[in-house]
């Protein structure tokens, strides 16, 4: 029978991993998963890939009952994957979901201290951008594409997260429900960005903890110019119109520039 008392202190976890042509990848980061963190189940969230990922996902899920399988009908962004998860883990009674990439980028080694910090908030970031944390493999130019991209954000947005584009996070799906998450139209970074305004508008707990980050040693990469110009346009979007509402609402500023939200 399936283990129902979970993680201690978050209680059902599942691990959403979206997929489009990491049949490479899969196998292996679903085995670390497995190891470091036993108690979570695992849904791989694929988009038809073409290089038989969905395959793989099924192989996988038919030799271990914590894994589970989300076929999509085509690559539709990551955003809409981590949404489909996230409806999948409501309508199966989860407390708790993580994103995390397929590339092991997110090292799974780092989820327990995640889930840890999640006994204690409603969203935890893996960061980093934050003490103790550590990037590597990544060249300068994309060091600082990512620091000033989340400085921008944090400053035009009024957020105290350092890392508002990461996308390794465990999200208690009461604080998901407190978001507007039907208003989400965004993917890539944005829609990291997206979540995290939409969590601190709603006051929810936003924790962020230290992890090791390192670029994919296998596969290509789905970071494009297209992405981060998204990013940057929906940011500034988001930012003017924060600011129209704050005026209309008599809401002031903080010294530092944060919109301070009733």
């Amino acid at each position: 029978m399936r283990d129902e008392t979970g993680h201690p202190g978050v209680g059902r976890v599942l691990v959403v991993i979206p997929t489009y042509n990491e049949a490479d990848n899969l196998t292996w980061i679903v085995s670390r998963v497995r190891q470091a963190v036993p108690s979570v189940d695992i849904l791989v969230a694929d988009d038809n890939s073409p290089d038989g990922t969905g395959a793989v996902a099924e192989e996988l899920a038919g030799q271990d009952r914590r894994v589970h399988v989300l076929h999509r009908e085509g690559k539709q962004g990551l955003g809409a994957a981590y949404l489909a998860g996230f409806g999948w883990a409501r309508r199966r009674g989860y407390d708790a979901v993580v994103e995390m990439d397929a590339d092991g980028s997110h090292a799974p080694e780092d989820l327990p201290a995640m889930l840890t910090a999640a006994q204690d908030a409603d969203v935890v970031i893996g960061s980093r951008w934050t003490s103790g944390a550590r990037v590597l493999n990544w060249p300068l130019r994309r060091l600082l594409l990512s620091r000033c991209g989340n400085l921008y954000a944090r400053l035009a947005l009024g957020m105290p997260v350092s890392d508002a584009t990461g996308g390794y996070r465990v999200y208690r799906l009461s604080a998901l429900d407190a978001l507007d998450l039907e208003s989400v139209c965004s993917q890539g970074y944005s829609f990291q960005v997206e979540l995290s305004r939409l969590a601190h508008r709603a006051g929810v707990r936003i924790v962020e903890v230290p992890i090791t980050f390192a670029e994919r040693e296998r596969g290509r990469s789905k970071m494009s110019p297209l992405i981060v110009a998204e990013a940057l346009w929906r940011i500034t979007g988001w930012a003017v119109a924060d600011r129209r509402l704050a005026l209309r609402r008599g809401i002031h500023s903080t010294p530092t520039g944060q919109v301070r939200w009733p």
